[in-house]
């Protein structure tokens, strides 16, 4: 095994279009958003084979006073998925790892990834993911909605919601408004303003996602940031204004992600992850054709040796509280906050 940082290997992202199974989130330009946004210390774990990566679990180390010191498979990340050559034992790799975190002073690991890998093992917790086969021509992708999907496009356009498709820091900006109205709503702080510039600096200016914003009236009322990479395309974030939930902004937001990605050619579209109690944003996200799929997350406890079921989630009177707080207030609670919880 060696342990590496891909934001100091070159031609990285380069490498990783020749590996079967790599995403997005094993990118170099995903490592230097984590990195530079939050102070991590990228430790990705690989095997190679005269120049061609085998085997990567990318993984980045978490050092925090609030929260201890930890190894994250990644931070911030639906899902990341190792690339194990088929020769190898993942148990085996993991067992590497294990002792390596052991050496770093690792307080827990945490796995972002399916039920294959690990399948006897306990989960710490799980969520839904839901996958769009772009495949098929555009007008076959529309013909597979729910028709109440395909209503609600057709409400947005009638009732006059325009929308632009975006790559510029401006639109990061407004994105931003746009979030942290969103994250108050939901009760929780916003990510840092300085994350989201490192994704336009590093991921959108660099031609590996796009920003979509929704309009009425010349006022932006929704907004969605969206990741690509090789022939994969990701939703990451969005972010809506309540009051104009009625115009269904968000429906037109993902058609037009979906028809673009469509016509770049991408093969398939997902849709992140989502909370199986969240029983409204799972029929969102399975109204558009989507295959549903497991995401486990898997959390390793140093102290017990062993992998653990514990779940920490910001809910019930912290997110009333944080709805009361004005939105300035929360952007700076999520300047300090973010980078210890990922």
């Amino acid at each position: 095994m060696e342990i590496i940082d891909p934001t100091q290997y070159q031609n990285w992202d380069e490498l990783l279009l020749s590996i079967p199974g790599s995403s997005f989130f094993h990118t170099a330009s995903w490592a230097k958003v984590l990195k530079e946004a939050y102070g991590y210390t990228p430790k990705y774990f690989t095997n190679s084979d005269g120049g061609h990566i085998s085997t990567l679990v990318g993984i980045m180390e978490v050092r925090s006073f609030f929260t201890g010191c930890r190894g994250v498979s990644l931070p911030f990340t639906d899902y990341c998925e190792p690339i194990v050559d088929g020769g190898i034992q993942f148990k085996d790799l993991l067992l590497d790892i294990i002792e390596n975190g052991k050496k770093y002073g690792w307080k827990s690991l945490e796995l972002r990834i399916g039920d294959n890998l690990l399948p006897s093992t306990v989960s710490s917790v799980s969520y839904l993911g839901h996958i769009l086969d772009l495949t098929q021509s555009e007008e076959q992708v529309l013909r597979n909605f729910r028709d109440s999907t395909k209503r609600n496009i057709k409400k947005a356009v009638k009732e006059g919601v325009k929308v632009a498709i975006c790559d510029s820091l401006e639109s990061v900006k407004e994105f931003y408004r746009l979030n942290s109205i969103t994250r108050k709503q939901h009760g929780l702080p916003p990510q840092p303003f300085n994350f989201f510039k490192k994704v336009h600096d590093h991921i959108i200016s660099k031609n590996l996602g796009f920003v979509i914003l929704a309009s009425i009236h010349q006022e932006n009322i929704a907004g969605a940031i969206f990741f690509h990479f090789g022939e994969k395309a990701i939703y990451k974030y969005g972010a809506s204004q309540l009051q104009y939930q009625h115009l269904r902004a968000n429906n037109l937001v993902m058609w037009e992600a979906i028809k673009l990605c469509c016509q770049n050619g991408y093969k398939s579209f997902c849709f992140g992850r989502t909370e199986p109690e969240n029983q409204g944003l799972i029929q969102f996200k399975s109204g558009w054709g989507t295959t549903e799929q497991q995401i486990n997350y898997y959390r390793y406890d140093f102290r017990k040796e062993g992998f653990v079921n514990s779940q920490s989630k910001v809910t019930g009177f912290y997110n009333k509280i944080f709805r009361k707080i004005p939105i300035p207030l929360l952007r700076t609670i999520g300047s300090i906050f973010y980078k210890h919880v990922g």
